[in-house]
């Protein structure tokens, strides 16, 4: 019997190299040389926004605290957490079936009869009333030979999604990140335009009194009151307008942060956030190993390739073996004594004959899902190449729309105070003041806009880039 079992482990030994189905390899993808943008990019180098941590890169003290508790306490981020414990229990289970199961049994009786039963026996006849049974033993669950790699493929599945899980994580966590700095940024943008709101307010409330002033000396006719106290009201309805838009996006921070909604703690102002000046995109290709949305898919795609390999294992015979070792006596003494030893071995070999197409149709599923595993992997990194592109334009365009919108706000606020000292200087008309004021109002608040706009161009190009879940 030991001859047995030493040609059954050489067999299996000999055949654990054979594994039905393709070995993964990862899939031709044409990789610009440079990344599109509207300037010329400097020659690409290794180094990369993306490799500073996301702390090297937003440098806001209190931007870096909601930081860190959102990646303490957000629910996404929670969630694919549990994902990843999951994937890894999962792991641990597929894994398992490729060892054997063994478990112990045990069990002891006690049994006595009467001489007067059913039968009655004569004093004569020797009779033991009680008697005593115990048995104990190893028990060989139906252990599989994994002939085909049927379940060293499963492990491999199991393992990709594994790898897949903690991939969606990071990818989590550099969205979470990104989320937040940005609407932190729109935070101190939308505190800015309240600033402007309420300075250009008390200017156009001076200037509202000094009408009053010069209507009352019959200087000013009833139309320049009216037009003066219309520019009041303008200032002062977009002032709720925007308080409205500040609650709300502290609101949506507190969802952010995992928090009841409540207002949130500021730090530098609007005009004194800066980011790194130096946005070095990288090598192209860098994408494919820092993107974890682009690691995940090829997660996904091994997993699909490896389910490929347990679909075609079906074809093949399946051997499993079970048995049991162990003693059975009527003293627990000589339970483990060699006269009472016990022990079976069921070899059992199972081989498909007409599934009805069951089994071919399970191999085409395990294709149809991996080409669609590769389809879904390409489209990724089309998808990265076509977000950093977007970003870096977002980045160059919109600063060169902020010098332009500097200069037309410096042009705007020379206009009014020329306007306004001619108009007191009776030289002008007041319509041209009101004309300059309004024109000013409008282009700052635009120019608020635009600088917020080149701020979260870099955290989207970080962001497309692969940064921040480190």
């Amino acid at each position: 019997m030991r001859a047995s079992y030493l040609a059954i482990a050489a067999a299996s030994a000999l055949l654990t190299g054979c594994m039905v189905g393709p070995n993964y390899k990862r899939p031709q993808v044409a990789v610009p040389a440079n990344f599109r943008a509207p300037a010329p990019l400097p020659e690409p180098q290794a180094a990369s926004l993306a490799d500073l941590n996301w702390f090297e890169v937003f440098h806001d003290e209190a931007l870096q605290g909601l930081i860190r508790v959102a990646l303490e306490q957000n629910y996404d981020l929670r969630d694919a957490v549990t994902r990843v414990e999951q994937a890894r229990a999962n792991l641990g289970i597929t894994r398992s079936n490729q060892l054997p199961q063994v478990d112990a049994s045990g069990s002891f009786n006690v049994t006595r009869s009467s001489r007067n039963g059913a039968i009655a026996l004569p004093a004569s006849i020797p009779f033991a009333q009680e008697r005593n049974y115990g048995q104990a033993g190893l028990n060989l669950l139906s252990f599989e030979l994994d002939l085909w790699g049927r379940l060293r493929r499963a492990t491999e599945a199991a393992r990709a999604n594994l790898l897949n899980a903690e991939e969606n994580r990071k990818a989590v966590v550099s969205t979470l990140v990104s989320e937040v700095a940005t609407d932190y940024l729109q935070l101190r943008e939308l505190d800015y335009e309240l600033e402007i709101s309420q300075r250009t307010l008390g200017n156009r409330g001076e200037f509202l009194r000094l009408t009053q002033q010069r209507q009352s000396g019959g200087v000013a006719t009833l139309i320049d009151l009216r037009q003066a106290e219309q520019l009041v009201d303008t200032a002062a309805a977009s002032i709720p307008t925007i308080q409205q838009q500040i609650e709300q996006t502290e609101n949506l921070i507190s969802l952010l942060l995992g928090q009841n909604p409540g207002p949130v703690g500021r730090g530098r102002r609007f005009l004194d956030q800066e980011l790194t000046p130096d946005v070095p995109a990288g090598l192209p290709s860098a994408l494919l190993e820092r993107r974890p949305d682009i690691r995940a898919a090829e997660e996904a795609l091994i997993a699909a390739n490896a389910n490929m390999g347990v679909a075609k294992a079906a074809y093949f015979p399946q051997i499993s073996l079970s048995g049991t070792i162990g003693g059975q006596s009527s003293q627990l003494a000589s339970l483990f004594s060699g006269k009472n030893g016990t022990w079976n071995v069921i070899p059992q070999i199972t081989q498909p004959i007409f599934a009805a197409g069951r089994i071919k149709s399970g191999v085409r599923l395990a294709e149809a899902e991996r080409n669609q595993a590769e389809v879904a992997y390409e489209r990724s990194i089309q998808t990265a190449f076509r977000e950093v592109s977007d970003a870096l334009i977002a980045h160059q365009r919109t600063r060169e729309s902020r010098l332009e919108q500097e200069r037309l706000v410096a042009d705007l606020a020379d206009r009014k105070r020329l306007a306004y000292a001619r108009y007191q200087g009776g030289v002008d008309t007041q319509l041209n003041a009101l004309d300059a004021d309004r024109d000013l109002f409008q282009a700052e608040l635009t120019l608020a806009q635009t600088r917020y706009s080149e701020l979260v161009s870099v955290v989207q190009l970080y962001k497309a880039l692969g940064g921040g879940w480190q």
